[in-house]
């Protein structure tokens, strides 16, 4: 004698994942979008008429959620270099999310993830946009970021004293170590300011006193 499985009275997010199919990505992005209903019934459950709904939508649900999951930033510069045949600098994903052209969507330990949607909406127009952003984002460590600008790093230091320049980012450094980061359209801005005189302070030798000792102290708030 067989016995015929009993349907599911409410499911749970992995038993609706099994039943639609859908990535668990696909599935939080699904719910972001509205496509699919929160749980109406208790204990955070679907009803099985919501589940059959989604069912009945699903090619809707899986073209609007797109092919492509929420990424790191590393991963994130990939794509893009490899979409536009760019070489892109460290920092380019960080700049389009700053000028508003890429969301962030959480984090992954501790990292955060950037909208796999809005990468795939690319297009071959928005070419100059990653261009633009590659430059102005790229990151440097404090002995590039004083080279950039001409300075010696004793300098900077005096810069980033008087709040004149702060960092953009961080990364692990030797021994878990925190290695500050400082954004080119920054250094770009800083280089233009007509409050430094520039040509004095890259004339100053080497174990003379800084012009920038000058600057005041921000202070912290």
């Amino acid at each position: 004698m067989t016995t015929t499985a009993k349907a599911p009275t409410s499911y749970g997010p992995i038993q609706f994942l099994n039943r639609t199919e859908l990535h668990m990505w696909q599935f939080e992005r699904a719910q972001r979008l509205g496509l699919v209903p929160a749980p109406d019934m208790p204990g955070d459950r679907w009803s099985p008429a919501a589940v059959d709904d989604a069912l009945a939508r699903i090619d809707t649900i899986r073209k609007t959620t797109g092919t492509m999951p929420d990424l790191g930033a590393a991963r994130a510069e990939e794509y893009l270099a490899e979409r536009f045949k760019l070489m892109l600098n460290p920092g380019t994903v960080l700049e389009l999310s700053r000028r508003g052209h890429l969301p962030r969507r959480g984090h992954y330990k501790g990292h955060p993830l950037y909208c796999g949607l809005a990468l795939e909406s690319f297009k071959s127009r928005d070419r100059g946009k990653v261009e633009r952003a590659s430059v102005a984002g790229e990151l440097h460590m404090r002995d590039a970021a004083a080279k950039a600008l001409g300075i010696r790093e004793a300098d900077l230091n005096h810069l980033i004293r008087a709040g004149l320049l702060t960092h953009s980012a961080a990364a692990e450094g030797w021994f878990k170590s925190e290695v500050l980061l400082y954004r080119q359209g920054d250094l770009d801005r800083l280089a233009r300011s007509s409050r430094i005189d520039w040509q004095t302070v890259r004339s100053t030798p080497k174990g003379h006193r800084s012009p920038l000792t000058a600057l005041p102290t921000r202070r912290s708030s």
